[in-house]
């Protein structure tokens, strides 16, 4: 193993220390810098087209469900939708992230028999764990004792075969991007899964075979995922090193096992700060509502992408130079990164600001109640993408179990506001609570970057704690 035994909880020991001259040179440290920013650009920019033409098909997807089942049948549509998000998320066992940890670290130390382990842990794992929580599930919606809608109880029977093919899709996905296919990884869950929801939704109000209600285009979801599964498994098995898949598997379970509680917190949290305020507008107010406030969410979130895209990469690439201690270049990686996404979140949310009422009066007139709640929301998007890709700084370094507790205390800071606030504005308030939650959480996860890794965060990250050498924290 030549020593691979990362520090953070997530590993024990050293990590590899031992660097070239070159990397101890303060130009050739500049010049690598420069390299991988090139590299992260370039992949990025590549990360950003797959994500902007996935937004462009979700997005017609999701007005094309609109126009056809209403506002009713599509909130039934994106309550359940919030909730196989949540419990998918949990099943992956936050194998989606770790192994975008485990992946490179083994693969730079050649370590290809833990490599191979890893996977097949991961994957195995998250099939038992996904196919379980859909029975359970399953079992709990068909024995409730206030029985609700049929059209809802039948959206969410259907919606939990998507728990095992989503997490697996996710997980298959981190390992093709750990292994540098990005186009492989993001295609199949961003672009293929909902243009063959699109196509089937087309196919069934144009060819009126098929009346189209909330379960059926819960099925036409499952069967995107499968098939974006199907891809995405080819790329895996096409892009595994040769010498990993010719040796046998190895474990270091203990290790794993160790990895996996913060980092399903920090899963579902994730997705939790995401999808809470689909989940309170459906509980406390009705799904209609859910409705119109998951598509302001669902707009808000294109000021993401060019993060998201960046993300794609950074990952990775956070890892690469936190295990082999170059902390300049990782400072001006994290700096670059920060910048190009507030920049291009900023230019993006404004004219969705100015827009938003005609763009939600596309998807029809109920929509149009979510235009405050979408102007909120923009401005979270904005301050987070300044902030930076913090939450993959802390888990890339090891600080993963401070990430769990500060996304923890993210997730209840939505809650308790959404609470007190969807009762009287709806979708706004839950709106408020969002940000709210985005802004608290950015300014937490701020201080704990600079506590932990001694550097400020997102587009500061150049600027380092005082009267501190150029080595990470140890």
């Amino acid at each position: 193993m030549n020593g691979v035994r990362a520090r953070g909880g997530v590993f024990q020991g050293w990590w590899p220390v031992q660097l070239s001259a070159a990397c101890t040179d303060n130009r050739d440290r500049a010049s690598a810098s420069g390299g991988l920013a090139t590299k992260l650009a370039r992949g990025s920019v590549t990360a950003f087209v797959i994500y902007v033409t996935g937004a462009g098909v979700t997005y017609c997807a999701q007005l094309a469900l609109a126009r056809v089942i209403g506002p009713n049948g599509y909130g039934i549509y994106a309550y359940v939708f919030a909730w196989m998000s949540v419990l998918a998320y949990g099943a992956t066992l936050g194998f989606n992230v770790s192994l975008m940890r485990f992946v490179p670290t083994y693969q730079a130390q050649e370590a290809w028999p833990l490599l191979r382990g890893v996977i097949r842990y991961a994957r195995r794992r998250t099939i038992v764990v996904g196919c379980g929580t859909a029975m359970i599930g399953g079992i709990i919606v068909l024995n409730r004792a206030a029985a609700p809608p049929a059209e809802l109880t039948a959206t969410f029977l259907v919606g939990l075969v998507l728990v095992p093919i989503l997490a697996s899709l996710w997980i298959n996905g981190a390992i093709v991007r750990a292994f540098g296919g990005v186009v492989s990884a993001l295609a199949p869950d961003r672009v293929v899964r909902d243009a063959v929801l699109l196509g089937l939704i087309g196919a069934a109000s144009l060819g009126a075979w098929r009346t189209i209600d909330a379960p059926s285009a819960m099925a036409a979801t499952v069967i995107g995922a499968t098939v974006g599964l199907g891809l995405v498994s080819f790329a895996r098995r096409r892009l595994m090193p040769p010498a990993a898949a010719a040796t046998a598997p190895a474990y270091d379970a203990h290790i794993w096992r160790r990895t996996a509680l913060p980092l399903i917190v920090i899963g579902a949290a994730d997705i939790l700060m995401n999808r809470t305020g689909v989940l309170l507008v459906g509980w406390i107010a009705s799904t209609k509502d859910a409705g119109i406030y998951a598509l302001a969410f669902n707009i808000a979130l294109v000021t993401a992408l060019p993060q998201t895209a960046v993300n794609a990469l950074l990952a990775p690439a956070i890892s690469d130079l936190y295990v082999r201690n170059e902390r300049a270049a990782l400072r001006a990686m994290i700096a670059k990164a920060a910048a190009w996404t507030l920049g291009a979140a900023a230019v993006t949310a404004f004219p969705i600001a100015v827009f938003a009422k005609p763009l939600l009066a596309l998807f029809g007139h109920d929509f149009g109640a979510g235009v405050l709640a979408l102007r909120v929301l923009l401005i979270g998007q904005v301050f987070v993408a300044g902030m930076g890709s913090q939450l993959y700084v802390l888990t890339m370094t090891g600080h993963e179990h401070s990430a769990a507790t500060l996304l923890v205390f993210g997730v209840a800071v939505n809650a308790a506001i959404g609470v007190a606030l969807i009762g009287p504005l709806g979708a706004t308030g839950a709106a408020i609570a969002a940000t709210t939650a985005m802004i608290g959480l950015g300014a937490a996860m701020a201080f704990s970057v600079w506590r932990h890794l001694r550097f400020a965060p997102g587009v500061l990250a150049r600027f380092e704690w005082p009267n501190r050498r150029d080595t990470l924290p140890g």
